[in-house]
């Protein structure tokens, strides 16, 4: 029987994936390790998964066959990534030879096996870990943290883990068919991307549990009730307990203030950091713009609003007439679009 893990991205991401793939494959080199690529390469790069640490590939514009150029187009690309995991869960969980599925953000590194999260799902069918295990204590911390979790959803969704069994296929099901359709940031009607379905999740499947390691998903949203060190011995705990992966989030100034913010005088979190920088650049290819990404525009080469996305996705009639969004030729949406008065080129 085979473990599968998987993570979802796109092209901009690929230095991150091969981080999370490189220090996976260090502690778990027998798991099956499948990226999901919700893009296509740019012009002058190509990828090749047999230079990889990745056992296969899933092209996320593959997922729907024919009606997939109009269900992507309803996506902006952190929708789209995060849109295709549940479908993709539901997959593996059905192959015959598996027996548990992991799902991994591709910014996280594992930093220790991870045989404990494995043998948690020996007794349970599903593993969500929550942004925070314990309260905060000042009001700084409460709203961006708590408050945060009660907007985005009390359970990380960079993380989570299923068995193949009756249960863990129900979850899957359902969170496949509510990702294909109402997987969008719309934090006003209640939704965010995929994680504000997870709330749900405790009360709608059973044998769930919470894992409440403060090793496992350690990131800039809990460090202010969890303190990393590093043993002599090069052990990296949190709280005492081995961190088994770091979740590095939103790399770049906003990660640093909030890194800053609560890690405070807890230095190992800055070693840390800078170890993955490290690793980042390492694995960074220059073939790849910093923002690219296939289905951020039109043919046309100008950039898709995220206005044009909205209305799109809420026109049956606009999908009806233009099954391929993205084409400007002609009879087209972006003529369409044009002609109508919604803004093209401003966001993608």
């Amino acid at each position: 029987m085979t473990i599968y893990c998987y993570t979802s991205f796109s092209f901009s991401y690929l230095a991150k994936a091969r981080v999370l793939a490189a220090t996976l494959k260090k502690h778990h080199p027998d798991w099956f390790l499948c990226a999901v690529i919700s893009d296509r390469e740019p012009d002058g790069f190509g990828f090749d998964i047999e230079r990889e640490n990745f056992d296969e590939v899933i092209w996320g514009d593959e997922i729907f066959g024919p009606k997939t150029r109009s269900w992507v187009f309803k996506h902006d690309v952190i929708e789209l990534c995060t849109a295709v995991k549940g479908p993709v869960l539901k997959r593996l969980l059905e192959r015959a030879d598996a027996e548990k599925v992991f799902y991994f953000d591709p910014d996280v590194a594992v930093m220790n096996d991870l045989h404990c999260l494995a043998d948690m799902l020996d007794g349970a069918s599903i593993l969500l870990t929550p942004h925070q295990l314990e309260p905060d204590e000042s009001p700084q911390a409460i709203f961006d943290n708590e408050v945060c979790s009660l907007r985005l959803g009390t359970y990380n969704l960079g993380f989570v883990g299923v068995r193949a069994d009756e249960e863990g296929l129900r979850f899957a099901s359902w969170w496949a068919d509510r990702l294909s359709e109402f997987c969008y940031d719309d934090p006003a009607s209640g939704l965010f991307v995929d994680q504000k379905w997870c709330d749900l999740a405790p009360a709608f499947f059973e044998n769930l549990k919470i894992v409440r390691d403060p090793g496992c998903n350690v990131a800039s949203w809990n460090l202010s009730r969890r303190h990393v060190s590093i043993g002599r011995d090069g052990c990296i705990t949190a709280n005492g307990s081995t961190i088994k992966f770091f979740h590095f989030t939103k790399l770049g100034p906003l990660g640093d203030v909030m890194t800053q913010r609560y890690a405070r005088e807890n230095f190992e979190v800055y070693e840390i950091w800078s170890w993955y920088r490290r690793q980042i650049e390492k694995y960074s290819e220059a073939g790849i713009p910093a923002d690219w990404w296939r289905y951020g525009r039109f043919s046309n080469g100008e950039l898709v609003p995220k206005a044009a996305r909205v209305l799109y996705r809420e026109r049956q009639d606009l999908q009806q007439a233009f099954v391929d969004p993205f084409n400007a030729e002609g009879a087209s949406l972006y003529q369409w679009l044009s002609e109508n008065g919604v803004l093209v080129g401003t966001q993608n």
